[in-house]
């Protein structure tokens, strides 16, 4: 990232159009998983999107208590949003936009240090993949 950008996630970089979402999950995107995390990601055309929107899914079946999601979605953002420039360098200088979406897969909570080295590495793959 340059200088005079930040680490921050704003609002218009969060998916939540539901056109976009049915079109990621129902065929379009493509998936990585690397446990207990999986990236599903599909490149996109629209230019009123930003360089790269998420979602974030913590399913009920895993953590039936809302704390515990809460608490592996807050350490899958804040992984993101530190190392999001891994994505939108790559994304940038292609000219690309895309679409991701973070699923978890396990039913144990994991250290966020764990946590932030599998998005890490999930992003890296995704940038090979999408440029």
């Amino acid at each position: 990232m340059t200088a005079t950008q930040t680490y921050t996630l704003p609002k218009k970089e969060r998916l939540n159009s539901r056109l976009l979402i049915e079109r990621l999950f129902s065929g379009g995107g493509k998936s990585l998983p690397t446990f207990p995390l999986r990236i599903v990601y599909m490149p996109i055309e629209e230019e009123t999107r930003p360089t790269a929107a998420i979602l974030i899914s913590v399913p009920k079946k895993r953590f039936k208590r809302a704390v515990k999601r809460n608490r592996v979605k807050r350490q899958i953002r804040e992984a993101y949003r530190k190392h999001k420039d891994i994505l939108l360098d790559a994304l940038n200088a292609s000219g690309k936009k895309a679409i991701v979406a973070f699923i978890w897969l396990d039913n144990n909570l994991h250290s966020s240090q764990e946590v932030e080295e599998k998005v890490k590495h999930l992003l890296q793959l995704t940038t090979e993949r999408l440029v």
